[in-house]
This record gives structure tokens, C-alpha cells and sequence, in this order.
């Protein structure tokens, strides 16, 4: 038989990946039981390393390995057919959104906490290991109860402003609501095919859903999980645009979305009372004497705040005025004031800022903010008053995350990038000088880290699926308790970030 024979003998990619992967992750490849696997969901897992998780699986995962039924060139012809972009983008609207929510039957609400402790101390982990959440007692440490999620969860968990829910997100695109008061999860609706990340109404009633597929806004009831609406997301010149990320901003009373494709900024109500906001040219403001182009308001509406270029990863002054977002190429940030709806200052900050984990805190009675660098091994510390840089902190290499409480005097900084992956620096927020560098897992990932609700214990991962979160005492810096993990990733205080401590990513 000659090659050609040969190759049209062999089974299509499409073929295989329906015959052994469909029954899962669906025909369409959008997700089922397991993940969308299109481009838009595979992140890094391209090439050799998505063919390894086919033939040999995913550990504590309902993903089973193929070697023994696929050969290698098979494995290696599924991976490229799950690497092609669809050919279409698929629709996901607010009828089969709805029509994916599940309920879970067993659960009863809990008319108080059905625990002793603090229910504003409780700190929820994620573990990617094995895609669940641990949820700790701040104050002993004790498990109070662990649950499985989505899979892939992406973006910080948000909690309800009485701190008694928590929701959820993963990658493609589920939303899952958890009652920490009765330790029960609640239910799931899967809120878009590939998402980014998920915010908080100010009031508590709504939750939006950043989408990159389709390229949509989608907007929840936090009551029900019902959906409300499923917003397009197109720039003013027609272009549509991924949603890179959307941001509570509780004193604005409304959402802030960063967009992926296009050099707007969008701000959408969350109060019945917002706006007009104007799309286009406005010939007089007077009352009942507008002639203008497009405008929208009450809840929801939408208002476009026009910039140079797309930004993204933002980060926000305490009171939400200013905005400062990084460029594509990461070699700068932009101040935007939300106010006037314009850019007002850039900050030279090259070796890409990840401005999303940035923190602010007042010193020497002035208020900075830091950020660190994901390709640069410093810290820029940035004076809020007038845009300037104040130093840059020399680390052993580029970090991912910061954390601090009001009550501590230290900042905490993952060297996550690198061989000195197993470090963590402590720094005096006054003299901006490194006090310690911890090393408490010598070769392994130590990163993020978060504070109980007085700031008296800060909780860090060992970021490996046999990993742990190791207890500090705040003041000392001594390890207090390891408590084993599976691949604990984000940590999440419901008084911190209800809240919204200084010490905080927001």
C-alpha cells in the first residue's frame, strides 16, 4: 500500500478526537463533562505538552490517558486538530446559558453559620491539583469543609458583600455559587465558552462575566444564577473585542471591562439611575435639548472612555478615579482618570507589569502603589500623587504576585519566574528595603500570599500538586503550620476582600 493509501486508511483527526475525546469535551470541542479545547482555553498546553496529557492523562482528573489505544502519530493529529481555531465563532446566548444552569437538589440554606468560626476570618483555597477548594478556619486553621469546582479555575473567587456567598469561575466559562454559611455549593451556569474572570455589584445583585469566546459581556443574577443579559462587545469602529478582564468599581457603582482588541475602555452601570452616556457628538446638554448620537442609560448602560491603544491588567486607586492599565507591548502603564474619562499620565515600566496584583498603602504620608514585573526582577514603587516613580526594588528574579495587610508593616513578593522560584522577600514598606527572604521549600514554587482578617498570620503556597500552605506569624516571620495541599494556587480572606484591605489585589 503506498503512503497516500496509507494516509487515507488512518482515521481523520476529526474522526479520532470524535470517537475518543467527544464523549467529554463535546462535539464541537466547546466542553462538556471536561474543558473547551479550542485555542482560546489550551493557554500554554500546546505541542508536546498537550500531547503528553492525551497519551498519559491528567492525575486526579477524569482525564485518562490514550497510549495504549492511540499511537503517537494519532496522539500527535488530535493535538493539532485541537490547536485549530474554529472555524466560526460560536454563539452562547441567554437562552443556553440558562439552559445550562444546574441546581444543587441536596442543597438547604442555612439561616446562620453552621460552624463556630469567624464566618469574616474564613480564607478559601484553590487547588488546581485536583480543581478543588479548601475552606479554612482563620483563626485555627482547621478544614472546614473542601468541594470540587469547575475545572480550571481562572481569576480571584468573588464573594457576595456580607461575605455569606462565593462564586466561582473556571476557563470555559462556568460560574459556580458556594453558601459559606451552610458549607453547600449552591449551583453552576456556565456563563460563556472561554472566560477571564468575574466581578461583584456594588450592591451584591449582579455578577459579570468577562468572555473572550464569543467576545461578550454576560451578566448574572447572584440570586438565582439566572442570566440577565449577554452583551456584544464591539468598539466604536465596528471591531469586535475579547473582554480581558472586568473589574468591580463599588464607589462608581459600575463594572470597568478592558478590551482585549480595541482602544476603548468600557464602564457599564450598575445602577438604575446612570447616565446618559453619549456614543457620539452631543450639540447641547440642556435639558430636554440633546441631539446626539447614540446614548444609553439607566442599569447597564454602557459608557466608552476612548485611549491611544488597548490596556489591560489594570490596577485602581483606592477611591476608583484613576485607572492605570499596562500596554500590549508591557513596557509602560497609563493612568486614565475615570472622571474625565481620559488619559492623564504614563509610567515608564518596562519588563511587562502585572499591574493586577499591584497594591497600594500610605508612606511617609503619601500614598504609593507597587507592582511587580513578569520579565524584570524589581518592584516599581509608584507615588499616587503625582505619577512618579519612587524606586525599583531589585528582587532574585521576576515576581507574580504582592501582598500586604493594613496592620502589617511588611510587603510580601513571590519570586515566581526563575530558578529562585523557592523564594519569598519581605520588604519594610517604609524604607522599601528587603528585611528577609524566606526559603521555605528549597526547589520548589513559593508564591502568593494572603493575610487573616487582622493581619496577624500571612498564608503561603508551595505552588506543586504535593504541596502545602505554610502558616507565618505576621510579626515574626516564623512558620507556625504547614498544612498539606494539592497544588494550592490563590487564597482568598472574605473580610479582606470585602473590605477591600490595603494589602489586596482588588
Amino acid at each position: 500500500m503506498s503512503v497516500a493509501q496509507a494516509a487515507e486508511a488512518e482515521p481523520s483527526a476529526a474522526a479520532l478526537f470524535n470517537e475518543h475525546c467527544a464523549v467529554c469535551h463535546g462535539e464541537g470541542r466547546l466542553g462538556g463533562t471536561g474543558p473547551a479545547l479550542i485555542p482560546e482555553t489550551l493557554g500554554r498546553m500546546y505541542g508536546p505538552k498537550l500531547e503528553k496529557v492525551i497519551a498519559e492523562g491528567r492525575p486526579a482528573t477524569q482525564m485518562a490517558g490514550f497510549s495504549d489505544q492511540l499511537t503517537a502519530e494519532q496522539i500527535a493529529a488530535i493535538s493539532r486538530y485541537v490547536e485549530t481555531p474554529l472555524a466560526e465563532v460560536p454563539r452562547w446566548s441567554v437562552e443556553m446559558a440558562n439552559e445550562s444552569l444546574e441546581l444543587n437538589p441536596d442543597y438547604k440554606p442555612a439561616k446562620a453559620p453552621v460552624f463556630t468560626a469567624d464566618p469574616m476570618n474564613i480564607t478559601l483555597v484553590v487547588e488546581t491539583g485536583d480543581h478543588h477548594v479548601s475552606v479554612l478556619d482563620g483563626d485555627t486553621f482547621e478544614v472546614l469543609d473542601r468541594f470540587a469546582t469547575p475545572f480550571a479555575v481562572h481569576g480571584g473567587p468573588k464573594f457576595s458583600p456580607d461575605g455569606h456567598y462565593v462564586f466561582i469561575m473556571s476557563r470555559d466559562g462556568w460560574v459556580q455559587k458556594y453558601d459559606i454559611w451552610s458549607l453547600q455549593v449552591v449551583g453552576q451556569v456556565r456563563a460563556g465558552l472561554n472566560s477571564r474572570n468575574i466581578a461583584m455589584s456594588h450592591d451584591g445583585r449582579w455578577l459579570a462575566v468577562a468572555n473572550y469566546l464569543p467576545r461578550t459581556l454576560t451578566i448574572l443574577s447572584t440570586e438565582d444564577l439566572s442570566v440577565v443579559t449577554v452583551r456584544d462587545v464591539v468598539a466604536r469602529d465596528g471591531t469586535p473585542s475579547r473582554v480581558s478582564a472586568v473589574y468591580q468599581a463599588p464607589q462608581r457603582e459600575s463594572f470597568v471591562l478592558a478590551l482585549k482588541d480595541a482602544p476603548e475602555i468600557w464602564e457599564i452601570a450598575t445602577s438604575p439611575n446612570a447616565g446618559p452616556f453619549h456614543d457620539g457628538f452631543v450639540h447641547s446638554h440642556e435639558q430636554s435639548m440633546e441631539e446626539q448620537l447614540g446614548a444609553e442609560e439607566g442599569l447597564f448602560a454602557r459608557r466608552r472612555i476612548l485611549i491611544d491603544e488597548p490596556l489591560d491588567d489594570f490596577f485602581f486607586s483606592p477611591d476608583y478615579r484613576n485607572l492605570i492599565g499596562a500596554n500590549r507591548d508591557g513596557d509602560k502603564g497609563v493612568v486614565v482618570n475615570l472622571d474625565v474619562g481620559r488619559a492623564i499620565s504614563e509610567l515608564p515600566l518596562p519588563g511587562m507589569p502585572h499591574l493586577g496584583s499591584g497594591i497600594s498603602w500610605e508612606r511617609n504620608g503619601s500614598r504609593v502603589m507597587a507592582t511587580p514585573h513578569l520579565k524584570e526582577g524589581v518592584l516599581s514603587v509608584i507615588d499616587m500623587k503625582d505619577w512618579s516613580l519612587v524606586r525599583q526594588i531589585k528582587t532574585m528574579g521576576p515576581g507574580f504576585f504582592l501582598r500586604s495587610h493594613e496592620n502589617s508593616p511588611y510587603v510580601w513578593a513571590d519570586v515566581f519566574f526563575g530558578p529562585n522560584k523557592d523564594k519569598m522577600h519581605v520588604i519594610d514598606k517604609q524604607s522599601l528595603e528587603i528585611v528577609k527572604t524566606l526559603d521555605p521549600a528549597p526547589g520548589k514554587t513559593v508564591a502568593h500570599v494572603e493575610f487573616t482578617k487582622d493581619g496577624s498570620y500571612a498564608l503561603v503556597s508551595i505552588w506543586e500538586d504535593d504541596g502545602a500552605v505554610i502558616v507565618y506569624d505576621a510579626k515574626t516571620l516564623e512558620e507556625v503550620k504547614r498544612l498539606p495541599m494539592r497544588k494550592p494556587s490563590g487564597k482568598y480572606n472574605v473580610w479582606n476582600k470585602i473590605t477591600f484591605d490595603d494589602g489586596t489585589s482588588h
